[in-house]
């Protein structure tokens, strides 16, 4: 960058950086009026430099604003986007030095600007190659200079612009497609990007360009008031970090909900969430019309003519109508309202229409579902609903990942809420919860598209579908979200018509909708109490067999964190179970999940053998596996390659068998995480092998945290030097643990919980600990339970997410359950021991 010319200083010295200051620090200018009055305040800065520069006339030359600063929107640390626009008469060196004296000031301010020296014709040229720059000329706001100069290029600007329409919008539909899929929705996000995510300010900015090409418009309602949120929250994210950026993290959420007046953080999120989906939902219907402008302007129209009735631009009664349902029909690929639809009478239309939609795969017209709104507020639906609405929204759930759109149709103009006034509470409400990828309400649309395709494995699919849709309905509530949705569900389930025994199912589904996921992962199935519990809360096998699929369900629209094979097969062995007692049988068919398979015996056996740990590492993928030689004092070196890690959540299964002495889960968790193996799953067992002392088998999945898996022959000399002493795993990561934490500070995360979980279990007692995954927390764990002098028995550890839920079943010396004060003492030790 060539020095600053002689004047720059001081043409930047005037009122106007603390002028700026005195704006941005004005409480009671805000929102767009500030924004406003800073492009003003700018504008007037930026011409007087350049009447400095050029004079007060400036012939054919110009001081454009284009982009965000030309639409005379500037936030606090937006760039400015500038052109200096010439006619070519003036020397290069002239224009060159003109250009000089105005952006060095800016820089000297520390501004941010993007800025260009063209001719009309060179901007023409930049705007045909570079779609942005088309972009950014729509919006071109005269500042100094040749006012003629800038109206001549407006123009230009706009007829180039719609001439080369029906090209550009396909490439600028492609290009916030590539945003998306990199940036993510916004409406979903727990650290959106305000601008790039779907739903953000560039979807906005390219509906107005979509709006100028005049070949469609945006649907207008709320879209101009989402926007100004979303640039009121950038502002205010602007001015509290006081730093240009568009990504509202977390840390930052509580200070931006305060700048702006909000209550909290949820509910600043709530309302981004609400204008992202207004802004997506605008961005849907709009490149829906583009794509059937463009589809008829590629018909040519001698053809066109001769096409009897399905013409794509044809409007009403040029197109073909064909019959969806009652008073539903298709039309140039949507779903529309017959012409003799009347929703003023026919309260049942938007479910119906909705329905039909779903099943076929349509999207519901705009202009249909603004007549059904109307409708619906003219004429509601009577309560308890009529048998057809009931069986309407049953078939409008069942239709699977195309349900999605529709409801989101109906949401957007208030339907779901006239239809089900309860849902207002879950609507765009946010879960701050990294296993979840969707809002509340996002989420049980999905739970319920997951449940569409398992109707075929329960006896009553309708149940199952508004389980799935009312499962979460709690989560708008304060207090456990599963007592609270239980209340909402009855009343939701009697208001739309089931009758008082199918409102009880399903009452219980979400009031249990957790029972067998939490049970399968967190308790020892082979306990007789597990089973009773669990058999004694269902009650029936018809509601087993609903909340066994719900529980898949609702754990495949979760996330993939919340489900795996692994944790499949332990919700199937106790749904077994639980059927084989509530039928009275003793034991479910098939080999029961808590006895040992011939791998484990073998295992075992050597362990005993030798006197000492033996391990077998294994891949595990869609069934197969390939394993490692077990690791012994005589099985040799492993000769197997470091295995490559599994893309399923459940990662490696790697087996121990270990002679039973004190300190082994401590140090077997120990030497995982100084491996920096991480644990997602465990389980551990006493078994006795040849009737002549207990060995025990511990079984981890796990996942390389980087690089490659250890090989077995590592880990297993690594647990011997543990076990006999001559290796300190504590002070190892106690050392590591100390390092993280000068790398993570600012970090938190809620304490340590751990309970006594009394009454699930006859021959132990459960401690449960819930606490954030860390690396090193079973061995901190283990610790703590040897120094309270208790038997594991068996341990099932779980991670979801960031959050580990372990559960260890503890006898006293003499293999009996704790003594309800010595049990809360042992909660007590090990709680203190995490914190």
């Amino acid at each position: 960058m060539p020095p600053p010319p002689a004047s720059a200083a001081a043409d930047s010295k005037g009122s106007y950086p603390s002028d700026r200051l005195r704006l941005l620090r004005d409480t009671g200018q805000e929102g767009a009026a500030r924004r406003a009055a800073l492009a003003q305040l700018t504008d007037d800065w930026l011409a007087g430099l350049f009447e400095r520069a050029a004079g007060r006339t400036g012939s054919g030359i110009a001081l454009i604003a284009v982009g965000g600063y030309g639409r005379g929107e500037l936030s606090p640390r937006s760039d400015l986007d500038l052109l200096l626009l010439h006619d070519g008469k003036a020397g290069a060196r002239t224009v060159a030095e003109l250009a000089d004296r105005l952006w060095y000031p800016v820089w000297d301010l520390g501004l941010a600007l993007d800025h260009s020296v063209r001719t009309p014709a060179e901007a023409r040229k930049a705007a045909r190659d570079d779609l942005k720059v088309q972009l950014g000329l729509l919006d071109a706001r005269h500042l100094a200079g040749d006012p003629e100069l800038t109206g001549a290029l407006r123009g230009t600007a706009l007829a180039d612009w719609r001439e080369q329409a029906p090209k550009r919008l396909p490439e600028l539909r492609e290009i916030s497609c590539e945003r998306a899929a990199r940036q993510g929705e916004l409406q979903y996000l727990l650290e959106p990007d305000l601008k790039e995510a779907r739903g953000g300010l560039r979807d906005a900015t390219a509906l107005r360009a979509v709006a100028a090409s005049w070949l469609a418009d945006a649907p207008r309602e709320g879209l101009e008031a989402a926007r100004t949120r979303l640039l009121d929250v950038r502002d205010a994210l602007h001015l509290t970090t006081g730093r240009t950026t568009d990504r509202l993290s977390l840390q930052e959420q509580d200070q931006v909900a305060e700048a702006l007046g909000v209550l909290d953080a949820d509910v600043l999120l709530r309302q981004v969430y609400e204008s992202a989906r207004t802004i997506s939902y605008a961005s849907d219907v709009t490149w829906r019309e583009v794509g059937r402008v463009l589809r008829s302007r590629s018909v040519r129209p001698v053809l066109r003519g001769l096409l009897r009735g399905r013409t794509a631009g044809g409007g009403p009664g040029r197109g073909e109508r064909s019959p969806l349902a009652e008073g539903v029909v298709e039309l140039d690929g949507e779903a529309v309202l017959a012409r003799t639809a009347r929703p003023d009478r026919d309260p049942v239309l938007p479910l119906r229409a909705a329905a039909a939609a779903a099943q076929a795969g349509l999207p519901l017209s705009l202009h249909a579902v603004r007549r059904l709104r109307t409708g619906a507020a003219t004429r509601p639906l009577p309560v308890p609903w009529p048998a057809e609405a009931r069986e309407q929204l049953v078939t409008l759930l069942g239709a699977g990942a195309q349900t999605v759109p529709v409801w989101e149709a109906l949401e957007a103009e208030g339907i779901v809420t006239w239809l089900l006034p309860d849902w207002e509470r879950v609507r765009c409400r946010p879960q701050r919860n990294a296993v979840h990828r969707w809002t509340v309400d996002r989420h049980l649309i999905e739970t319920a598209v997951r449940a569409a395709a398992l109707t075929r494995r329960v006896h009553r699919p309708d149940l199952l579908l508004i389980a799935a849709l009312l499962h979460d309905i709690g989560k708008g509530w304060p207090g456990d979200h599963s007592v609270s949705g239980e209340t909402i569900a009855r009343d939701m389930a009697a208001r739309i018509g089931f009758d008082a025994r199918d409102v009880t199912v399903i009452a219980t589904l979400v009031r249990h909708h957790l029972l067998l996921i939490e049970t399968a992962t967190r308790r020892d199935l082979s306990d007789p109490a597990t089973i009773e519990a669990v058999a004694d809360t269902v009650g029936s096998t018809g509601t087993l067999e609903l909340l066994h699929a719900l529980t898949e369900a609702d754990a495949l629209a979760t996330g993939p964190a919340a489900w795996s094979a692994w944790r499949g097969s332990l919700v199937a062995d106790l749904a077994k179970r639980v059927t084989a007692r509530l039928a009275g049988e003793t034991a479910p068919q098939g080999r029961p999940a808590d006895e040992p398979t011939a791998e484990q015996e073998r295992l075992a056996v050597e362990a005993w053998r030798t006197g000492g740990p033996v391990l077998t590492l294994r891949t595990r993928a869609e069934g197969h596996g390939e394993t490692d030689p077990p690791a012994g004092p005589f099985a040799g070196p492993s000769a197997a390659a470091d295995p490559e890690p599994e893309p399923e959540p459940v990662g490696v299964e790697l087996l121990m068998a270990v002679p039973d002495q004190p300190g082994v889960l401590p140090a077997a968790a120990g030497i995982l995480a100084m491996h920096r193996l991480t644990v997602r799953a465990a389980d551990l067992r006493s078994v006795d092998p040849v009737g002549e002392g207990p060995v025990l088998l511990l079984s981890w999945r796990v996942a390389a945290e980087y690089g490659s898996l250890p090989q077995t022959v590592r880990l297993r000399a690594d647990l011997v030097r543990a076990l006999d002493g001559s290796l300190d795993v504590s002070a190892r990561l106690a050392e590591r643990e100390q390092a993280y934490a000068r790398r993570s500070r600012g970090m938190q995360a809620p304490p340590p919980r751990v309970t006594v979980a009394s009454g699930s279990s006859q021959l132990a007692t459960v401690i449960e600990v819930r606490a954030q995954d860390a690396q090193g927390l079973l061995h901190r764990i283990g610790r703590a339970l040897e120094s309270a002098r208790v038997t594991v028995r068996s341990a099932h550890v779980s991670t979801l997410g960031a959050n580990a839920v372990d559960a260890f079943y503890v006898t006293d010396e003499k293999g009996e359950p704790l003594a309800d004060e010595v049990a809360v003492e042992v909660a007590r030790t090990v709680e203190n021991a995490l914190k």
